[in-house]
Order: C-alpha cells, then sequence, then structure tokens
C-alpha cells in the first residue's frame, strides 16, 4: 500500500527553505543521527535515519523554533538588533543560554533521552555543527547550530524509541 503524501504547510515549507539558505540539508542532519545512533542499531541506514528527520520536521513546534532562530541569526548578522543583545548574539557568548531554550523546545517532542542525544552532539559538533560553530565565515548561527543538533537529537530519539517498540 502506498503512503498517502501530506501537503505541505507554508511554515513548513518556508522553515525549510530557510535552513537550505542557511546551508543545511536534510541530508547533513540525518548523518548527525546515524552518528548519534549507528553503535545502538547495528542495520541503521541513512534512509531510516532520513525518514526520522523528516518526521521531526513535519512538526509545527519544530518548524516555528526554526523560524525564529533564523530569524534571530539574520538580524544579529545584519547588525539589526539593539545592545546588548546585538553582541551577545553576534558573538554567540557562552553563557547566553536562550538559544539552548528553543533548542529544548524541539529536543523535549520525543522524551528525555531528547536531552541526553543534544549535550552529546552539542558538545562533540560533527558535521555540519562543526560548520555552522565556525565563527570565521561572517555568519551568525547562535540560534541555527542548537536548532539543527536538537533536531538530530529528536530524530534519533524517535529511532530509538521506534526500535524499543519493535523488540
Amino acid at each position: 500500500m502506498l503512503e498517502k503524501k501530506k501537503a505541505i504547510t507554508l511554515t513548513e515549507e518556508t522553515a525549510r527553505d530557510w535552513l537550505k539558505k542557511r546551508g543545511v540539508e536534510v541530508e547533513d542532519i540525518a548523518q548527525l543521527v546515524y552518528y548519534l545512533q549507528e553503535q545502538y542499531h547495528p542495520a541503521l541506514s541513512m534512509e531510516d535515519c532520513l525518514v526520522n528527520v523528516e518526521r521531526v520536521l513535519s512538526k509545527r513546534e519544530v518548524q516555528n523554533a526554526i523560524l525564529t532562530g533564523i530569524q534571530l541569526d539574520i538580524l544579529g548578522e545584519q547588525g539589526k538588533l539593539e545592545e546588548p543583545l546585538q553582541s551577545i548574539i553576534s558573538t554567540d557568548e557562552g553563557l547566553y543560554g536562550v538559544d539552548e531554550i528553543l533548542a529544548f523546545s524541539i529536543v523535549n517532542i520525543y522524551g528525555s533521552i531528547g536531552f541526553t542525544n543534544y549535550g552529546y552532539i552539542d558538545k562533540q559538533k560533527p558535521g555540519i555543527l562543526k560548520k555552522l560553530n565556525d565563527k570565521t565565515n561572517g555568519q551568525c548561527h547562535t540560534f541555527l547550530d542548537d536548532i539543527v543538533g536538537a533536531i538530530a537529537a529528536a530524530a534519533s530519539s524517535r529511532l530509538a524509541h521506534r526500535a524499543a517498540d519493535t523488540e
């Protein structure tokens, strides 16, 4: 039986478009999921990872976090925020935790395992996260790096929950 593809909303379309414009492909996030889960699932495929990322991206609260975070990054990049917020966001100040709080709204979707996945990947910064965290390219990704890590963590959690349900 063929699965019927759902219609994509304007919010989802925009969130996905903004991710691409900021240099993040769905496949980049799926690679992070693979990184997080390969040791726990010997038969894990990139297709499994992609499916789980797609499901996370289809959630409205995730789309809202993407739009909010990217907009704040762009405003910071353009110098359009009031001080001291401008300096805090443009330098990704270490004690500024609002970017992580926004990421937690994504991580929390699939339960507490998401927090563990997120904390680990946020410290490791593999793949696209390393690129987004590079401050030498003139772009501001204060929110985006945490959002991408959170999407990967949530997709990993979803994968883990589904695997547990089939065992």
